[in-house]
């Protein structure tokens, strides 16, 4: 990372300023502004997410947002109400009370003496949500988004459901965001009355994981705040941002092909990071590619990004699997267009055993397969946070308990950009059951690394919002959709198609154990050949990655993370430990102490679906002189048949003394999830 150090405009820093809304409450928000702004007013660049400002980005904002104001625009960073030093309490995300909001924060923007008007909003995760979602209210101040890390549609592609299936990570969320949620705002910004607002939220918080566990189908929950409902409600240009080890990478090709503005597509190896800080590399000079794109469509200058490709990808080339990479090598592809009209899709029928070329005869066979329910502890996690090692690991770890399918050694090298699709006819024993679908990449000497993969509740075979249950016995044709992905496979090496009945615990597991019958001459998956332009080669370069100086940030105590797998043969429990411990750091130029761990652990017992249980703990902890906060949060999920339990805690303390106590207990009836 090159950090840069003098820009064109100097920039001036306010740690906090307050941004009233109509009813009455205050937003808390930091700025950069170029000098001479005031009296020569510049474009703005907005980040507004629920991430505390002061603290927990903070390193991150100074690094962007500075970089932004020293090449000449104002840079606002806005505490979303309820959160960080904000008023307020936050009750979930996406609501339209944060839309609203957003709106107002626009306005007072556009009527600031150092802004022309104009604004363009940047945000990772929430912030790349917002972004898209305020777009589609079509403020006339909002002229163009970067939204990185993001989704289009709430229900399909974010960190609650995937094809249907509870996703174990919306476990995992739901109490990071418990614990966030019930932190206090800093004294130093919002004086005395800091205990008042952190008792609201305390109390009014509440337990999101509950609520989004009542919402089991695609319904008007989920469709709210998901652009995909209306493309043509978004008016500006947008340009869509994520990684392959990220969970949100499908987005950004339908929003490619859904939107009708000037929109740029951008896909590289990263995890859930901005590509200029891109884990695993190579990272990119990303902070370049903002300022042309606001450069673009907020200042007017022909520096033309709109006759750039539409769609630039990190094609990956085939590399041994690992749960964590420094750098994944590959290459930069573009598309003048999405879908490209180049990519011709080559159909692989299945045989037992054997991937076999479409015009190839095969012999039919009815094969039945019930995998173990842990098949899945080496998956990885639905979204990498550059946290290892969380990417999956070698497949033959999993395949024994698969139906698995091979290729023939190839004699052509290959390269697929998109989505595969599975066709596959399939009766069940159940009325409730899943599938996972998994591409992968099997080296010469037998390891095999996890190109791609989906998931698909068979209750959903026909419609997320309205699910019927399987007929037992009864033969359906299911079309099950794997990630987007761009990848290459070498000459010799082979595609493995894998299917099982479980992957736990990224997804949940189905409320009985199930065995699923494949009927292999109606059973296929389809393959986005792409074949490799010359045009490649001459793709204008990535500049490398630079920011502006990050704030210091002092290590006190040593963090610790890891995943462990851990089978104990006498109990017959398998679990997944994961540990993400940030260790006790200081901000020095707030002379503020915080100790972050977060702990989970996904298990199962005797193969029986009844004892599955995950079980998430948070601990927040802030001092600074005589003020020492912390909170501690746990949330337990298990299930049986019929419902999902939840049971949670949250412990809140001023020094050593515990100020807040509530539990949670609660069932929920199980919608054929």
């Amino acid at each position: 990372m090159n950090i840069v150090r003098e820009f064109p405009r100097n920039v001036e820093t306010t740690e906090n300023l307050w941004i009233p809304m109509k009813d009455g409450v205050r937003l808390a928000a930091r700025l950069w502004l170029p000098e001479g702004a005031k009296q020569d007013p510049v474009p703005t660049i907005l980040e507004y997410i629920p991430y505390r400002k002061r603290d927990h980005t903070r390193v991150r904002d100074a690094a962007n947002h500075a970089y932004f104001a020293g090449h000449g625009y104002a840079a606002i960073r806005v505490d979303i109400r309820g959160s960080g030093d904000s008023d307020g309490v936050l009750t979930d995300e996406y609501l339209a009370e944060e839309l609203d909001d957003g709106l107002e924060i626009l306005k007072w923007i556009a009527d600031q003496p150092w802004s022309d008007g104009s604004v363009g909003m940047i945000g990772i995760s929430w912030g790349g949500f917002n972004g898209l979602q305020i777009a589609a209210l079509a403020p006339p101040q909002l002229k163009a988004v970067v939204t990185v890390c993001s989704t289009d549609d709430r229900y399909a592609d974010d960190i609650h459901y995937m094809g249907g299936c509870l996703l174990g990570d919306n476990l995992s969320w739901a109490s990071i965001m418990f614990a966030r949620n019930a932190l206090p705002p800093d004294p130093e910004i919002v004086g005395d009355k800091w205990r008042e607002l952190w008792r609201q939220r305390l109390e009014g918080s509440g337990l999101w994981v509950d609520n989004w566990m009542r919402h089991q189908r695609r319904d008007d929950f989920w469709k709210h705040g998901s652009v995909c409902e209306d493309f043509s409600k978004i008016k500006c240009p947008v340009m869509a941002v994520s990684g392959w080890a990220d969970g949100y990478s499908n987005a950004v090709f339908r929003l490619l092909e859904g939107l009708s503005v000037p929109r740029q597509g951008l896909v590289g190896p990263w995890s859930h990071k901005y590509p200029h800080q891109g884990v695993p590399g190579p990272a990119i000079g990303f902070l370049q590619e903002c300022r042309r794109w606001w450069d673009r469509w907020l200042k007017g200058e022909r520096n033309g990004v709109e006759d750039e490709p539409m769609l630039k990808a990190w094609m990956l080339d085939s590399i041994a699997p690992r749960v964590e990479y420094d750098t994944r090598p590959g290459r930069w592809v573009a598309e003048r267009d999405w879908p490209a009209a180049g990519i011709r899709h080559e159909t692989y029928r299945l045989a037992p055993m054997r991937l076999a070329p479409g015009d190839e005869p095969v012999s039919a066979a009815v094969l039945e397969f019930r995998s173990p329910l842990r098949l899945g502890l080496f998956a990885g996690k639905w979204c990498s946070y550059a946290t290892p090692p969380d990417l999956p690991g070698d497949q033959r770890e999993e395949d024994g308990g698969a139906l698995v399918f091979e290729t023939d050694p190839l004699k052509e090298p290959m390269e697929i950009l998109g989505p595969p699709t599975a066709e596959l006819e399939l009766s069940s024993d159940r009325p409730a059951a899943m599938i996972a679908v998994r591409l992968s990449d099997v080296l010469p000497d037998g390891q095999a690394t996890r190109v791609t993969y989906g998931l698909l509740n068979l209750t959903h075979r026909e419609s997320h919002e309205h699910p019927s249950p399987l007929v037992p016995g009864e033969r359906y044709r299911v079309r099950v959709q794997l990630n987007d992905i761009a990848q290459t496979f070498p000459a010799g090496h082979k595609l493995r198609l894998s299917l099982s009945t479980s992957y736990w615990p990224l997804a949940w597991t189905p409320p009985e154990k199930t065995a699923l019958t494949l009927y292999t001459d109606k059973s296929s998956v389809s393959l986005p050949v792409r074949v490799p332009s010359d045009a490649d080669a001459a793709l204008r370069p990535f500049d490398p990655p630079e920011e502006a100086p990050p704030e210091v940030r002092t290590q006190l105590q040593p963090p610790e993370k890891g995943w462990r797998v851990v089978r104990d043969l006498a109990a017959d429990r398998a679990a997944l430990e994961v540990i993400d411990d940030d260790g006790a750091f200081r901000i020095d130029s707030i002379d503020l102490e915080m100790r972050s761990r977060v702990t989970e652990t996904y298990s199962i017992q005797d193969d029986d679906p009844d004892s599955v249980r995950g079980d998430a703990y948070c601990l927040r902890e802030f001092r600074r002189g005589d003020w020492h906060t912390k909170t501690v949060t746990r949330t337990i999920l298990t299930s049986d048949k019929e419902k999902f339990h939840i049971h949670a805690t949250l412990d809140a303390y001023e020094g050593e003394e515990r100020v807040f106590s509530k539990n949670w207990r609660t069932d929920i009836e199980r919608d054929m999830v």
